[in-house]
């Protein structure tokens, strides 16, 4: 490293720090940038929130009463939603701050925006999102460079990812005792991101022992293994940390046992020890402090990015995706295990250690997890590691828009919630078909948005400008042709989608998929300060008018519409016969619905159109059942059989093969059956031989039923489901056996139906109840489409078929 002084550096964002001082507050922000980790403060900053200058004079007669003056008061030439112009309250200390607003409160004074966090603030109002350019005399200090008086700007190319953008991470995980004394940590570096030092190595308490596959430094105590941790940080450098619940388990434990110890862990960059937050309305989670590095939570990377699984254990997900799971498996002994191997065979433990490191980052890699972290901090400006936050990237990329067009945000509840209708869902025409095609209108919710400006700024506007001359929305609203910004992010958001396919980057496409389709949803939601059911219905209304237009301009044209669901239509085509005729005719009728939809917007509303229709899926076969004892249609069910590049592919959708309450024995008898009917096979003795293995115990390994407990199970008092009976049963047996009740606080429990009743997989003790699977799971699949072939399954499964 060039040990000197610049005048600029550009930089991510890793970590965020409010320091307050008697002349402000300092903002800390560490950088990851090409030249190595940057700190930077911003200092004599203030906190601030908004009140309407008519409420001022009462305002500061009650600061006075409440001893708790604010330190500057500045009126701004700006305005609420409903026209009244407001004025700044500054502090420079967050108590105050809060006791300020409080006394306005509870007089009834409204007060707004003082719940932006005051780094946010300041980062969106100079559109900073994800990277920042720092200008000023930044300085060497050996191991980070530093500028103390740091001036920012944004960085505008956000469609490039520049090599600053790329983190050298670490993926740490700890082994502990039942009663949380640390064994080992182990850490690989140099699977995923820009790590320069590819190393393995796992830390562990006890009496060297030789390995020629893995490398441990053992060390005598924990102690002692603290120090090597800081050690290892100190060499290495990363400026990430990954894991799995790595920040609700392995850093609190790490600081808990640190803090036991008297050992303070100092792994930040400037020699700051590692510090956890414990959140007030959830003792159960918490936030990591720890100067110039992020902790990426495996499972959080995965919800941000809408990957969605069944279980997100390290073991489920791993195993779904490579299936390559856990040294250890997760059965009730599984601590005990830990704690026998480390002390009887510590080089197995310190592999089944590693093993979840190197688990974690292929994960990390096979996803894209860092890289779609990232993007969605420089598209949206919310921290690496924040969690969900829907709504705060909105108000991230919204607010300064609305600031510089003279309006501040109404306050949360400011509109009363009142519930808005969903997306169009269609009464299906149930049956067994050939050939139906599937098309899909491409962001269809942000596309109404961008072609009918639907804001609410656009809303405060319209209402205030002539009728004639808006754009007309649904249960009141109108919008204005001019002032809007939604539409404007969202042209922006799809230019640059685009952009990042053409450069195949994956990651990126999928960050703006996620923000753009979650629009709507923050204003359809009460959490949001925007919320407003005329905002959310002239989307989801205007998209039912859409839909059903559609499904009428497709009648015209002879085809049958039979089915659709919010943006997607399902055609059934009477005389196709073959797959390249299908094909042809799902193209022309996207090119056809979309000229028809552009003309319309124009002749209708003056308007230009960016709704798109795109011709989807040809299923050659396709069933839409009824819904259960009933001649109706079911809706968001459907199975379908399609040609893919790999081959014939069976689609399901809502059917028990997708569900997660199912056994295998289901999924794998749907699946099987499904197939046979699509190549007009006969199922009867499919359907006889799968009952005759069950009663046979020969499929006994796929009965077992996997369920979310989604309260403690002293919650659960009247209705007790089978898999509360069965956590009672585990977590009585684990109490015998002197091990850890698992399921007290939630969980996911594995059980078998038994002559018993329901009963835990890892303490079987009763036989299994085959009539239950059969009449419980076979026959509900089997009957769901058996009647449109004319068949019956009471008919095939009695005694005297067998006869035949």
């Amino acid at each position: 490293m060039n040990q000197s002084s610049l005048t600029s550096l550009s930089g991510l964002i890793l970590s965020r720090q409010q320091v307050e001082t008697a002349s402000g507050v300092n903002l800390i922000f560490w950088l990851s940038t090409e030249r190595g980790p940057c700190r930077i403060v911003i200092p004599q900053q203030r906190y601030v929130f908004l009140i309407e200058q008519a409420h001022l004079e009462q305002a500061e007669v009650l600061w006075k009463q409440e001893n708790c003056f604010p330190d500057f008061i500045r009126p701004v030439d700006i305005k609420t939603f409903n026209g009244q112009k407001v004025c700044a309250i500054y502090t420079l200390k967050q108590q105050l701050h809060k006791w300020c607003q409080l006394a306005l409160m509870q007089q009834g004074i409204a007060t707004y925006e003082g719940d932006i966090k005051l780094s946010d603030r300041f980062l969106m109002e100079r559109f900073i999102y994800g990277v920042v350019k720092v200008s000023g005399q930044i300085d060497w200090l050996g191991t980070y460079w530093s500028c103390q008086q740091a001036s920012v700007s944004s960085e505008k190319n956000v469609e490039v990812i520049e090599a600053n953008t790329h983190l050298s991470m670490v993926s740490l995980d700890v082994e502990c005792s039942p009663q949380s004394e640390l064994y080992s940590i182990a850490l690989s570096m140099g699977n995923v991101g820009e790590a320069q030092n590819a190393h393995h190595t796992v830390l562990m308490i006890g009496r060297p022992q030789a390995a020629d596959d893995i490398n441990v430094y053992w060390v005598k105590d924990e102690r002692a293994l603290l120090l090597a941790l800081i050690h290892w940080f100190e060499k290495y450098n990363p400026d990430a940390i990954i894991g799995w619940a790595v920040a609700n388990f392995d850093m609190r434990l790490l600081a808990r046992r640190a803090q036991l110890l008297n050992v303070p862990l100092t792994i930040g960059r400037d020699g700051s020890a590692l510090k956890w937050l414990t959140h007030r309305d959830d003792p159960d989670s918490g936030s990591v402090i720890l100067n110039g590095r992020v902790v990426l939570d495996g499972i959080d990377a995965l919800k941000n990015a809408s990957l969605h699984f069944e279980s997100y254990s390290l073991e489920f997900v791993s195993q779904s995706l490579f299936g390559e799971g856990k040294l250890i498996a997760n059965n009730s002994d599984k601590g005990l295990e830990i704690k026998r191997q480390f002390e009887q065979e510590p080089l197995t433990l310190a592999r089944y250690n590693l093993q979840d490191c190197l688990l974690v980052e292929r994960i990390f890699e096979h996803k894209q997890l860092a890289e779609y972290t990232i993007q969605r901090s420089r598209l949206t400006g919310l921290a690496l590691d924040r969690r969900g936050a829907s709504v705060a990237a909105f108000i991230n990329l919204y607010l300064p828009l609305l600031h510089r067009s003279g309006y501040i945000a109404p306050n949360l509840g400011d509109v009363q919630a009142q519930h808005s209708p969903g997306g169009f869902v269609m009464d299906s025409i149930p049956g067994l078909y050939d050939w139906v095609l599937v098309l899909d209108f491409k962001s269809l919710y942000p596309n109404i948005m961008r072609s009918f400006k639907i804001d609410p700024l656009g809303m405060v506007e319209g209402l205030l400008a002539p009728e004639e001359e808006t754009i007309p929305g649904f249960r009141g609203a109108r919008f204005s042709r001019t002032a809007h910004h939604l539409p404007k992010i969202i042209n922006t958001l799809t230019a640059a989608r685009e952009q990042a396919k053409k450069e195949k980057n994956h990651a990126f496409q999928h960050a703006i998929k996620i923000i753009m389709n979650s629009m709507y949803g923050v204003l359809g939601s009460a959490g949001c300060r925007f919320h407003d059911t005329r905002l959310a219905s002239s989307i989801t209304l205007r998209g039912h008018q859409i839909m059903q237009d559609t499904a009428q301009f497709i009648q015209a044209q002879g085809h049958q519409v039979i089915y659709g669901d919010t943006d997607s239509t399902f055609v059934y085509l009477k005389n196709c016969t073959e797959q390249q005729h299908a094909m042809e005719i799902g193209k022309q009728l996207a090119t056809d619905i979309n000229q028809y939809w552009e003309g319309r917007l124009r002749e209708e509303f003056d308007l230009d159109c960016f709704l798109e229709i795109e011709f989807e899926t040809a299923f050659s076969k396709f069933f839409m059942p009824t819904l259960r004892g009933q001649d109706t249609g079911s809706k968001k069910r459907y199975a379908g059989l399609t040609m893919t590049d790999e081959g014939e592919e069976i689609v399901f959708k809502g059917l028990e093969t997708v569900r997660s309450d199912w056994t295998e024995l289901a999924q794998n008898f749907q699946k099987t059956l499904y197939k046979k009917i699509f190549a007009d096979q006969p199922v009867e003795t499919y359907i006889m031989d799968t009952i005759e293995q069950l009663k046979q115990g020969q499929l006994d390994d796929k009965l077992v039923y996997h369920k979310r407990l989604r309260r403690p199970l002293a919650d659960y008092v009247k209705n007790v489901p089978p898999q509360v009976k069965a956590a009672r049963l585990a977590d009585q047996q684990n109490a015998v056996l002197g091990l850890p009740l698992r399921y007290q606080q939630r969980g996911r429990i594995g059980y078998l139906l038994t002559v018993n009743g329901p009963e835990p997989q890892e303490y079987l003790h009763s036989d299994i109840d085959y009539q239950q699977y059969i009449d419980k799971q076979l026959k509900p699949i089997a009957e769901a489409i058996l009647p449109v072939l004319g068949k019956d399954f009471n008919l095939i499964t009695s005694d005297q078929m067998s006869l035949f």
